[in-house]
């Protein structure tokens, strides 16, 4: 029985007919898998996989100040972009730590689209209209849209079947209106897999038709419906940082290495800089790391890392990696620590090690991420 007070997506009756295994997730109803989660996770590296990314959260800022609240609100500069751009940022506390990461879409000069991860959607939105100032308007649009992602080496040629848009001139971070089976679609080139793809936010009413045209377009070239299990599969191997793992209100951008969303350098304050300015200029203490488990027993999120028998830091993410053929995490360590190893490499077996309920497993670091798309 599941919960009736999930939200359901626009396309959780397909998701019903496909026979998904449906689950929780930020109080939305989503699909964890329709079959193997390994299958779809190897679809999308071959060929493709259709994702339903509705539960994601959508914010509209508008107005003549629309792009000089965004700048003091976080941590890149979207008044910079160009309009029918886009740019990876956060949204932090004034002592730096990360409420949420986004993706900033500007659509026309005083028009932003701000995506939200869904367990964080309210936050964002509190925190941007408190932020805001001057003529400038925050809205909620999420249940205005569906969100469709379309990811894997085959996925334009999947797309273009369906619309008459230059693909190739949708780079990536990039959005264009666009047609898709006779829907109008905000069509994006991004994604949270590792591969090549294509994000459609569509409307509400459009989602099962536009799922269902792409699905025959695939239909010769290996597409698959792939559910929340290899989303977080394909993510980790790409070494793309999920908030409530690798990233939280305890931590700074900084730490996950991703000190490159935060433009110290644009004009004017914006809310968190002087923590994040004084971060910057100080030598890490922690160090966000990929580890590949020589066994094959899994470390999962909360597990100690071991240096020498010694705690030394967390496992943020683990999981099988079914690219590798291996268990792999991403982990926050001790930044000397993280140097001894790389030091040492393989001349010091065993002294890295995950505690795998009560085993010791040894582990090799390795720069993240673990998986390249081939070029």
């Amino acid at each position: 029985m599941t919960d009736p007070q999930l939200r359901r997506t626009p396309l959780t009756g397909v998701h019903e007919s496909l026979g998904a295994t449906l689950t929780g997730f930020a109080g939305w109803l989503m699909p964890l898998r329709y079959g193997s989660e390994t299958a779809e996770h190897t679809a999308v590296r071959a060929a493709a996989g259709l994702f339903d990314l509705s539960h994601m959260g959508e914010i509209m800022v508008t107005g003549p100040d629309a792009a000089a609240a965004l700048d003091y609100a976080l941590t890149g500069q979207p008044s910079a972009l160009a309009p029918g751009r886009a740019r990876y940022t956060m949204i932090c506390a004034p002592d730096g730590g990360i409420l949420d990461d986004l993706i900033v879409y500007r659509l026309a000069d005083q028009e932003f689209l701000v995506v939200a991860n869904a367990a964080n959607t309210g936050v964002v939105l509190r925190a941007l209209a408190d932020r805001a100032s001057g003529d400038v308007e925050v809205t909620d649009r999420t249940a205005d849209y569906a969100l469709i992602a379309l990811q894997g080496p085959a996925a334009a040629r999947i797309l273009a079947q369906v619309t008459d848009a230059d693909l190739s001139a949708v780079k990536y971070y990039a959005s264009y209106p666009a047609a898709v089976a006779g829907h109008q679609v905000l069509l994006a080139r991004t994604g949270y897999t590792g591969e090549d793809g294509f994000e459609l936010f569509t409307r509400p009413q459009d989602a099962e038709a536009v799922w269902a045209a792409l699905t025959a377009a695939g239909a010769d070239h290996g597409l698959v419906p792939a559910g929340l299990a290899a989303r977080d599969t394909l993510r980790l191997e790409a070494g793309m940082p999920l908030y409530g793992n690798e990233l939280g209100p305890d931590l700074m951008p900084f730490d996950a290495g991703l000190g490159r969303v935060v433009r110290l350098d644009k004009p004017g304050d914006f809310v968190g800089r002087s923590a994040l300015a004084k971060r910057a200029d100080s030598e890490p203490v922690r160090e966000l790391v990929g580890l590949v488990v020589q066994s094959r027993r899994v470390p999962r999120h909360g597990y100690s890392v071991l240096w020498d028998g010694a705690v030394v830091g967390q496992v943020t993410s683990g999981a099988p990696s079914p690219t590798l053929g291996r268990p792999i995490a991403m982990a926050y360590v001790d930044a000397d620590v993280a140097r001894q190893a790389r030091e040492a490499g393989d001349a010091a077996p065993g002294r890295l090690a995950v505690d795998v309920r009560g085993s010791a497993e040894p582990a090799a670091l390795v720069p993240l991420p673990f998986y390249h798309r081939p070029a």
